[in-house]
């Protein structure tokens, strides 16, 4: 996810910044996109982050960037089994409302996780429709900032309420990956809503 979300941001003309635990592969993907790779400080300065992580790095990544009070993040994370055909978490909770609760200052924002990171780097298009992100968030002004990322990237966005509806979007992650892998139906796939005009 993270190469294609590097891809399709500086396509766009967005200024990234990458941080990972891999020095070397972040400064080659840097510099095979035009991005910048960046010490967790620098980057933790950045107006968006997007934690493109599995959710059990998720908040020792965020950590390593040091004090993120006010930090608008975009979780992408699924709380997957080993094996991936299984949640860990759910119906109480989601992963990103205890990613939420793990930084309580942070402006959290679900989105991209119903999403394979072959659609992303391809492009929005997918047999003919543009590919939707369900956007779930408490932060109202967040939610319209990643919105109006979305757009930049070309896809769709589609607001799924708050952040507690993670606990539904993270299963349609699930189900997607189960179709994808379990199933067979492979990675050019993804979720959308159909609605009647």
């Amino acid at each position: 996810m993270a190469a294609g979300f590097v891809k399709q941001l500086t396509k766009a003309g967005h200024l990234v910044q990458i941080v990972g635990r891999n020095t070397g592969k972040s400064e080659a993907l840097a510099k095979q996109f035009g991005a910048k790779a960046a010490a967790p400080a620098e980057a933790a300065k950045a107006d968006v982050l997007i934690l493109a992580t599995a959710y059990g790095d998720a908040v020792d990544a965020l950590g390593a960037l040091g004090n993120l009070a006010g930090k608008l993040v975009i979780d992408i994370t699924n709380p997957l089994t080993a094996d991936y055909m299984e949640l860990t978490i759910g119906h109480s909770t989601s992963a990103a409302e205890e990613i939420a609760k793990a930084f309580p200052g942070i402006r959290l924002v679900k989105a991209f996780n119903t999403i394979f990171a072959q659609v992303l780097a391809s492009g929005p298009e997918l047999a003919g429709s543009t590919v939707p992100v369900f956007i779930a968030s408490d932060d109202m002004a967040a939610k319209e900032t990643v919105s109006t990322l979305v757009h930049s990237l070309g896809f769709g966005a589609i607001d799924a309420g708050g952040l507690k509806n993670a606990r539904y979007l993270e299963p349609v992650g699930g189900l997607n990956i189960y179709f994808g892998y379990g199933a067979g139906l492979g990675t050019s796939i993804a979720p959308t809503w159909l609605i009647a005009k």
